[in-house]
């Protein structure tokens, strides 16, 4: 794969969408969680879409249970859950695995373009290191992605330019975005 644009995934109601529809947009691929401690990221996300989608930005949302079962609904569940609680109107995609044998492909190139170098330092990011490696050493060396609302961007010609984890300030996250628009 040559970039985001040769992935096809399917949206909430199982149907393919081709990301090459995205073609021209800076992207923020993120995999979420409604039960998760980073759920709040949703909020800034929101703001940040609604903010800045008239410049050519899309947040794709891709719901994930893998991270100590922090997402367990139904796709329209957890839909439900994002439109009520945080108004949330950027696309959002059928839940999926993130790591392990059942990975997306789109996660496992993503992470494969921007791998994993920690949560960061300080207490906290310890602390959450400590939970995902528990976590996730089920998943072995097919641990793509370290907890939920890993964040992915995408220039506009569909290469992977930044990886956020979800420890990372959502300050930088959008004065990222903001370079990339």
């Amino acid at each position: 794969m040559s970039n985001v644009y040769d992935f096809t995934v399917k949206d909430r109601m199982g149907n393919d969408v081709c990301l090459k529809d995205y073609e021209g947009k800076v992207l923020l691929i993120v995999n979420t969680a409604t039960g998760c401690g980073f759920t709040p990221h949703y909020e800034p996300l929101e703001a940040m879409y609604k903010d800045l989608r008239d410049k050519g930005f899309e947040i794709l949302d891709f719901p994930c249970n893998q991270f100590a079962d922090q997402a367990p609904g139904t796709d329209d569940e957890i839909h439900e859950f994002c439109t009520l609680k945080f108004g949330t109107e950027f696309p959002q995609f059928a839940k999926i695995d993130v790591n392990g044998e059942t990975a997306d492909p789109l996660f496992s190139y993503l992470a494969s373009e921007k791998p994993f170098n920690g949560f960061g330092k300080g207490l906290k990011n310890a602390a959450l290191n400590k939970f995902a490696a528990a976590n996730n050493k089920k998943y072995g060396d097919k641990t793509n992605i370290g907890w939920n609302f890993t964040k992915f961007l995408v220039d506009r010609e569909g290469n992977v330019v930044s990886r956020f984890e979800p420890t990372d300030d959502m300050d930088d996250v959008r004065k990222a975005v903001e370079a990339a628009l």
